[in-house]
């Protein structure tokens, strides 16, 4: 999570760039997000853009403070 006034810098770019790198030193194949909130849409379009794909969709599974139940997505790269 980016702080609201270090949005627009490419921080979130720069650090699951970031893990991606040190995941793939480590021996990883793949990396998931479990719970992307689809009321976060800069960040779905930010993992679309980094090539992660929507595998998954949980059902009114994050509890959004103002637009109250809403769904989270499951996504997945295969770290080539």
């Amino acid at each position: 999570m980016v702080a609201p006034q270090a949005r627009g810098r490419g921080l979130a770019t720069r650090m699951c760039e970031h893990s991606q790198q040190i995941a793939r030193q480590q021996g990883y194949y793949a990396m998931q997000f479990n719970c992307v909130a689809v009321s976060n849409e800069a960040a779905v379009h930010l993992w679309h853009k980094l090539g992660f794909n929507t595998v998954g969709r949980l059902p009114q599974a994050f509890n959004h403070p103002a637009q109250g139940f809403v769904d989270a997505l499951v996504m997945y790269k295969w770290l080539s």
